[in-house]
């Protein structure tokens, strides 16, 4: 018997890095996986490992710029499997990397639709399903770099620190449904680290000796297990609550200021 038998968990952003992982984990417990990816060769891919680790596994193209594909895909599980039980925030459309007054409308727009709407869209479209099974388990994505203002990333702050809003105003109003809804902020070792450590020598390692645990994380064996947590009944009074699963990362936090930015630039003559 699994921690997800019988389960049908949709996963946002499921075909590489941490979604991968957490398909993988879920698979081993038993669950039915819908992969909504917007990769379809990943998307497929994982889902066919899903059905080989001994669960269901189910591709659906999404993209979470839209909010028809969301929709759509959270229809698509439903009609697959009959249901939906588990539902994983974790896909979102990376930005450039700017400074914040060098951030355009459009890709504050573009951020803030893949992340905090692209939550809402799917939160919503799931409702009426967990409702029908009696209850549900959500899981959204946050990020370490909201705690400590991570340079760069200014727009994608913005979404996740709005994501935790979301997921403690659900918890609040979604507990009379059986509906517990808790956040994760995970760092691993996924597609963006790889390239970072192959582009640039000592890497991994520094990125290592930042956690208080020695070691960067694995999405499958170190982030698996604690979005089985939430997502199982081993998680049934656990709700509103924002999970950091980075090794300890978050006590330390780390410096985000790029190299060549000045302390303090001068006064700006208009």
């Amino acid at each position: 018997m699994g921690l997800l038998d019988n389960k049908v968990a949709l996963i946002t952003g499921g075909g590489g890095g941490i979604g991968r992982g957490i398909a993988r984990r879920f698979a081993r417990e038993g669950a039915a996986v819908v992969i909504a990816e917007i990769d379809p060769a990943s998307g497929r891919a994982v889902a066919e490992q899903v059905t080989e680790l001994g669960g269901r596994g189910f591709y659906i193209h999404t993209d979470v710029l839209s909010k028809s594909s969301i929709v759509d895909a959270i229809a698509a599980a439903v009609e697959q499997f009959g249901g939906l039980d588990i539902l994983v925030n974790n896909a979102f459309v990376p930005a450039k990397n700017v400074l914040l007054e060098e951030k355009s409308d459009e890709l504050l727009e573009q951020t803030l639709t893949s992340t905090i709407k692209a939550t809402w869209w799917a939160m919503q479209a799931a409702l009426p399903h967990m409702r029908a099974r009696g209850g549900g388990k959500v899981i959204n994505f946050t990020s370490i770099d909201v705690d400590i203002g991570a340079w760069l990333h200014a727009d994608y702050n913005t979404g996740k620190a709005g994501v935790v809003g979301l997921t403690r105003s659900a918890a609040a109003e979604w507990g009379r449904f059986n509906i517990t809804v808790n956040a994760m902020a995970p760092t691993a070792m996924g597609a963006t680290f790889h390239q970072l450590a192959a582009d640039n020598p000592g890497f991994a390692e520094r990125a290592a000796a930042m956690r208080p645990l020695g070691r960067c994380g694995d999405p499958e064996e170190d982030i698996g297990p604690a979005a089985l947590f939430l997502a199982s009944d081993l998680s049934r009074y656990v709700t509103g609550e924002t999970l950091h699963v980075d090794g300890g990362l978050h006590l330390p936090g780390y410096n985000s200021r790029p190299t060549g930015v000045a302390i303090l630039e001068p006064k700006l003559e208009l």
